[in-house]
């Protein structure tokens, strides 16, 4: 799950990227050559679009970034815990034997 969320995250960011690099800038940019000629069929709207298109890609990186790190934690969480119960038991087992060597011994 870990891996699939970071593929979507490389893959948003990419296309974060690509429209970063076509919005209008101070100077004009890739979307002003499309606003300039075609206003009839609806291209002012493009740097609207481009806009929010942006920041919901950029919200998308985000919450996809916080599951990631939530799943990744949790997936560490439980392989801790497994080796710290194992741990303990062994910890356990080990301060029991020699007391059940002891009955063994004054049992015989």
């Amino acid at each position: 799950m870990y891996i699939l969320f970071t593929i979507l995250i490389v893959i948003a960011a990419i296309l974060l990227t690509l429209l970063v690099l076509v919005q209008n800038s101070k100077g004009g940019g890739l979307a002003a050559g499309f606003a300039s000629g075609n206003q009839v069929m609806g291209a002012p709207k493009t740097a609207d679009f481009l806009e929010k298109a942006s920041w919901t890609l950029a919200a998308i990186i985000v919450v996809l970034s916080i599951l990631a790190v939530g799943v990744h934690v949790g997936q560490g969480t439980v392989q801790e815990d497994s080796s710290a119960i194992s741990e303990q038991v062994q910890e356990a087992a080990d301060a029991l034997a020699p007391a059940a060597d002891l009955n063994q011994e004054a049992a015989e």
